[in-house]
């Protein structure tokens, strides 16, 4: 990490130089674990960067960075210039590629990160003014759980931030904290680009037949109720699984399956907002 020395207002400034170029910056959130948040994130980047814009994941849950496995590139190892923190590059196609940069980067394998508040508000501080981002029309924030230090630091030091997209699933404990994650956006004057309801449905591979695992259509009621967009349902597919935990993002070889198409549909929603 660089420019450690930096007052808060000084930093704060080389945030808006840095952040500000980006033209796009969503915060991906949920009100609670286990709603396959980061998996989504992670998909919608790579399906907005296979659409032709510029992308990059700012992975920034400190205490669960997952992002790195989720793409295999768990080993990188940042390189630091006169400039600042190189994020990685996950090649496309066509002399492209994704960016990313995660806490995990600088730690050694499965080591805890055991520390307070300020502590991690100062390395989300210099993951914003530090990394040396490209020219990028979209940063995708990936979020821990809950309403808690990490997505009030991201809510607060990001200049200009686009808005959130709320992930849940349609049981009612999950969407009983998504509630709380859309309020938290709205008191922060962060618009609310939408709720996702993953997980929704899975069909049988030998009968056909779709079968509700977690209820459905819970997100898409929360969502009118709260008044805020609804941007699509994802079923479970077993292969998302599998893709994940081989380091492969879904959409890249399955954009034409019926949770492919989805993804894909939310995106046409995301990069179509105009905000309210």
């Amino acid at each position: 990490m660089v420019n450690k020395e930096l007052t808060l207002e000084e930093r704060k400034e080389l945030i808006k130089k840095r952040i500000g170029k980006i033209e796009n910056k969503i915060m991906v959130m949920s009100g609670k674990g286990g709603v396959g948040k980061t998996t989504v994130a992670v998909n919608l980047a790579f399906a907005l960067q296979m659409k032709g814009f510029n992308t990059g994941i700012l992975d920034a849950d400190i205490h669960g960075p997952n992002v790195p496995k989720m793409l295999k590139i768990e080993n990188f190892k940042p390189n630091t210039t006169p400039e600042g923190i190189l994020p990685a590059k996950i090649p496309i196609g066509r002399g492209r590629a994704l960016e990313v940069i995660s806490l995990a980067f600088f730690l050694e394998e499965d080591s805890p990160v055991i520390w307070r508040g300020p502590l991690k508000m100062g390395a989300l501080q210099q993951f914003l003014s530090d990394v040396v981002w490209g020219n990028l029309d979209y940063l995708i924030a990936d979020l821990p759980p809950g309403t808690g230090d990490e997505p009030l630091s991201i809510a607060q030091l990001i200049p200009d931030i686009t808005g959130s997209i709320i992930v849940t699933t349609p049981q009612d404990v999950a969407l009983m904290d998504s509630r709380r994650a859309v309020n938290f956006s709205k008191r922060l004057n962060v618009p609310v680009m939408g709720v996702i309801e993953n997980m929704s449905g899975f069909r049988c591979p030998y009968c056909g037949k779709e079968i509700n695992l977690f209820k459905m259509g819970g997100g898409e009621r929360a969502a009118k109720e709260l008044g805020v967009p609804f941007l699509g349902r994802i079923p479970i597919d077993p292969v998302i699984v599998k893709d994940s935990d081989n380091g492969r993002p879904f959409i890249l070889n399955h954009h034409d399956s019926e949770a492919g198409k989805a993804f894909n549909g939310i995106v046409d929603r995301i990069s179509g907002w105009k905000g309210r």
